[in-house]
């Protein structure tokens, strides 16, 4: 078994995934590498949403290109190849997760009763806090004057009267400020999660040779 050259790779990156696969389904097998690289990413995220474990999540990848591979002649171009692929992916993820009974959707979730808990789940409490840390520092950018409206409002829940009372200003002070704090607040963390979005679960360069190693074992 070895790797495609990094320069052959480099030649196929500018053909789509279809014309590879049929390039791979006519013989030169070896380029299936070039698919696993292309779309290692998305397929380890897809599968690291679900199955919630790194290792895990490589290993239902490797699976799901194994899969892919024995069926590539199955693929009938109605969806994109990276739509079947991903599929593939996201099948093999949820059938672990169920034999471990560690999957239930939203809908099944709200179906079943509600299960009573005194004891606070350490993880929830560390989210909240590191949730609070960034609102802290999202309300620390607010501009004078609606920082402590939202502070006195939605913080220490005073009432609109109160809040005026104590800022020495109106009522309709209070609810001009407090709104568009609101807004900006929003904005602020939305930006701030759309940046953190993009990040989130990179399989870079080490793990993603790793993986197309292991499946190029298996397959070829």
């Amino acid at each position: 078994m070895h790797l495609v050259s990094a320069p052959v790779i480099e030649e196929w990156t500018v053909l789509s995934d279809e014309h590879v696969v049929a390039r791979v389904l006519a013989g030169q097998t070896a380029l299936f590498e070039v698919l696993m690289r292309r779309h290692n990413e998305r397929l380890y995220r897809a599968a690291r949403a679900i199955v919630k474990d790194e290792s895990e999540a490589e290993d239902v990848m490797q699976q799901a290109y194994v899969n892919a591979y024995s069926h590539l002649r199955q693929f009938d171009r109605r969806a994109k190849f990276s739509t079947w692929l991903t599929r593939i992916a996201v099948h093999e993820a949820i059938a672990r997760a169920r034999r471990r009974g560690r999957y239930m959707t939203m809908e099944e979730e709200s179906a079943r009763p509600a299960a009573a808990s005194s004891t606070p789940d350490p993880e929830r409490q560390a989210f909240a806090r590191e949730l609070g840390r960034l609102v802290e520092s999202a309300i620390d950018r607010l501009p004078d004057g609606a920082r402590e409206v939202f502070v006195l409002r939605q913080v220490e829940e005073l009432s609109t009267e109160e809040a005026a009372c104590v800022l020495d200003v109106s009522e309709a002070v209070v609810k001009t400020r407090l709104s568009r704090a609101r807004a900006a607040l929003r904005r602020d963390l939305e930006e701030r999660a759309r940046l953190a979005e993009a990040n989130a679960f990179r399989f870079l360069r080490p793990r993603c040779d790793a993986v197309v190693a292991a499946v190029l074992a298996r397959i070829l």
